[in-house]
């Protein structure tokens, strides 16, 4: 299986479809997100995707992330029945994996709806069956270049999940402490959190 592609980008087109060639010199074409191909070098930049490999049986196509993350995001959608890797690449294009990993974790159908090719059971059975799966990826993937207070609030969040709150529970907490005034530190927010328990 290949799981990570190194090489050249030679071409992309608006509809996802790059061709990355490697030092050996085959070319692949991968298929990514568009919330990926906005992030993607332009042609005749070096770039390095983790991929994902689907082989049926009459083709075998490779399917491409920047992080191991957005990766790991695209194959939990692939575990849920009705979602293959056409509907899961469509997900991931029209939402990043971050703002996608938190409408499933709050089990936000309306903004899952809002998905091309996915309509409302599939919304509810994504939510249904991935909500409380999704924490990790919810919070792995904010970004480090975070602002302070946006890096304080990922940073509690992230401390109540490891005390054994769920994702969504979590994040409502840290969100309502923000609401009565915040916090000066990490510390402070989580501390208040716990209080309102």
């Amino acid at each position: 299986m290949i799981s990570r592609l190194r090489g050249q980008l030679l071409t992309r087109t608006a509809e996802g479809l790059v061709e990355v060639e490697t030092a050996s010199g085959v070319v692949y074409e991968v298929e990514v997100p568009l919330t990926v191909l906005q992030r993607i070098p332009t042609p005749g930049a070096p770039v390095e995707l983790r991929t994902h490999q689907v082989v049926s049986e009459d083709s075998v196509r490779l399917y491409g992330f920047l992080d191991d993350n957005e990766r790991g995001l695209f194959r939990l959608l692939m575990t849920v029945k009705g979602v293959g890797p056409k509907l899961a690449l469509q997900t991931l294009s029209a939402y990043s994996a971050h703002r996608l990993a938190r409408a499933l974790a709050e089990k936000d159908v309306a903004a899952l709806t809002q998905i091309s090719g996915v309509g409302r059971k599939t919304a509810e059975r994504l939510a249904l069956e991935l909500w409380d799966k999704v924490g990790y990826f919810a919070i792995a993937l904010v970004k480090d270049g975070a602002e302070p207070e946006a890096k304080r609030s990922h940073d509690a969040v992230a401390a109540l999940v490891a005390l054994g709150y769920s994702f969504a529970d979590a994040d409502e907490a840290v969100r309502r402490v923000i609401e009565d005034g915040g916090a000066d530190s990490s510390e402070e927010l989580i501390r208040r959190a716990l209080q309102r328990r």
